[in-house]
């Protein structure tokens, strides 16, 4: 965790001193906020990364030397291939394109996320494709 702690420290010091940059160089408060913002989101994960980087003992990951059976058995194991969270995301876009051209646009959109969410539950339970 301390890898993620300091990006994030990081990339939160480099928003702050490019919000004090942008603001003394354009008086613009929009841009300026939401840098600080951005300086914020940065800043909050990172911090609490460090904190508990500091209080757990190393991960597999964390190891700059690793050994193949330093790692837990489920760290090898990943999701099958799965059309199902392209289907839900082609249901996502049709549901927000129905805020921009029509509500009838809902109808294909809300149907391709509730077959999508029916077809990715069943196939989690039943084990799915590997």
């Amino acid at each position: 965790m301390k890898t993620e702690a300091r990006l994030l420290l990081f990339l939160g010091t480099f928003f702050g001193l490019m919000m004090v940059v942008y603001w003394f160089w354009s008086h613009e408060n929009a841009g300026s906020v939401m840098m600080f913002c951005g300086m914020l989101l940065c800043f909050l994960p990172g911090s609490y990364y460090y904190f508990w980087s500091r209080r757990m003992k190393p991960r597999a990951e964390d190891d700059p030397t690793p050994r193949r059976r330093q790692a837990p058995e489920s760290s090898a194991r990943f999701p099958g291939t799965s059309i199902w969270p392209f289907t839900l995301g082609m249901g996502a876009f049709f549901v927000v394109l129905a805020l921009v051209f029509g509500i009838w646009l809902l109808v294909p959109g809300l149907g391709l996320v509730f077959w999508a969410l029916i077809g990715g539950t069943a196939e989690g339970r039943r084990g799915g494709h590997h």
